[in-house]
């Protein structure tokens, strides 16, 4: 609806990415990660997969919107939910490190 697939490629001289492109891949990873949930639970390798890969996301879409806003010199769509996206994201990450914390080394 903001016009965000039309919009990022014409920022980047590029053709705008189709709708249909744009909604199954954001619904394919929303239910990957729906998915994963309960499995993080159990310290699933691959449900830890795709919670580091929601982070790095969500931290990657705070600096990127901003930044596509300062390009177009005006409002970029998913500017306005960016910062709340980085704040969880960064908050999953800070989460996702201390889970997946290796443990100590004995034999140092």
């Amino acid at each position: 609806m903001t016009g965000f697939p039309e919009r990022l490629g014409a920022l980047l001289g590029l053709p705008a990415m189709p709708m249909s492109f744009f909604l199954i891949f954001n619904l394919t990873w929303l239910a990957i990660w729906i998915v994963s949930v309960p499995a993080l639970r159990a310290a699933s390798r691959s449900a830890f997969f795709a919670a580091w890969f929601l982070a790095i996301a969500g931290i990657i879409n705070a600096i990127a919107h901003p930044l596509l806003a300062v390009a177009a010199e005006g409002y970029f769509p998913g500017l306005v939910s960016s910062p709340f996206i980085g704040a969880a994201a960064a908050w999953l990450w800070l989460r996702l490190r201390e889970a997946t914390k290796l443990p100590p080394d004995p034999a140092h």
